[in-house]
């Protein structure tokens, strides 16, 4: 019943558009997206020329999102949004397959990414693991792909956001140096990360980490105790000395797993938390894409060399 509420009410608001509203108070671009990465890279590339509503803001799990009632009237007067796909805004995918059908412009960034660049997954719906920005490379392309499409919708500011988009770039550029000379820092046996979900698969491809996740790559399921028991076994057999919780996960199972390791006479501690599905106060370094990838790193090298 809910779907159909939201579905009746997307095309109310879209009728309302078509009767004659203005596309923007300011004749500014109206973006829209999803989660607080992609806010924040469509804000970089944007920066002046568009009016970003990111509807997910620091601390939100995009995978158990739900639509409210003003989330659904933002999306139906955007000029364009833009949203991460597969199945990453689990509770959305329905509404997409609505507003496209309503043609509105629905973007979804992982499109641009070849599918032999995406790292597969049986357990998840969509068969690939969603979590693409944590390879800077993935990022990198993406944010050329968000550059075009913001061109292609707003021709006479084009050359801005590329110029925009280069300027990022060589940002981006700068961030793959440093995050490379301090992972440089660990060794092979140290590079061994687990987390309270698995949304860490491209960064350990990336830079050579076993990964593990305490949940798989959705969060809608909650971690049993055979997998809090299958977790401790791996800590302890790799003597790994730290675990990390996350700002968007309830850390009450990291809690679990830590106290489950420690009973069994090995010593593990909370190296921190990490950033995974949504960045920090948007007021904060953490509350960029770079500030977040570096704020990350940091708290792995520093927990587990």
């Amino acid at each position: 019943m809910k779907i159909i509420f939201v579905f009746a009410l997307l095309s109310a608001v879209i009728m309302g558009c078509e009767n004659g509203q203005d596309k923007s108070e300011n004749d500014l671009l109206n973006v829209v997206t999803t989660t607080t990465m992609i806010t924040d890279l469509v804000q970089q590339i944007g920066a002046e020329k568009v009016n970003v509503d990111g509807l997910m803001g620091a601390g939100v799990d995009p995978h158990l999102f739900k639509a409210s009632e003003g989330d659904v009237a933002k999306l139906a007067g955007a000029d364009l949004v833009f949203y991460n796909g597969l199945h990453l805004e689990g509770k959305l995918v329905d509404v997409f397959e609505r507003m496209k059908s309503q043609n509105i412009k629905t973007v979804a960034i992982a499109d641009t990414l070849e599918h032999s660049k995406l790292i597969k997954s049986a357990l998840f719906e969509s068969n690939y693991d969603p979590h693409i920005w944590f390879d800077i490379a993935n990022w990198k392309k993406i944010s050329v792909f968000v550059a075009n499409r913001l061109s292609v919708e707003d021709s006479k500011n084009a050359d801005y956001y590329k110029e925009n988009a280069t300027e990022y770039l060589t940002q981006l550029n700068d961030l793959q140096k440093e995050i490379a000379t301090n992972i440089s820092s660990l060794t092979k046996d140290e590079r061994r990360l687990v987390t309270a979900h698995d949304a860490f698969n491209y960064f350990g491809q990336a830079y050579a980490f076993d990964v593990v996740g305490l949940q798989g790559l959705s969060t809608a399921t909650e971690a049993g105790v055979q997998d809090v028991q299958k977790t401790a076994a791996y800590i302890i057999d790799h003597k790994v000395k730290a675990i990390f919780i996350e700002s968007s996960v309830p850390q009450r199972t990291v809690e679990a797993l830590k106290a489950a390791v420690n009973s069994k006479g090995h010593e593990v501690s909370i190296g921190g938390t990490l950033y995974s599905d949504a960045l920090g106060d948007q007021n904060s370094a953490e509350g960029t894409y770079i500030g977040m990838f570096k704020y990350n790193v940091n708290t792995i090298v520093n927990a587990l060399k």
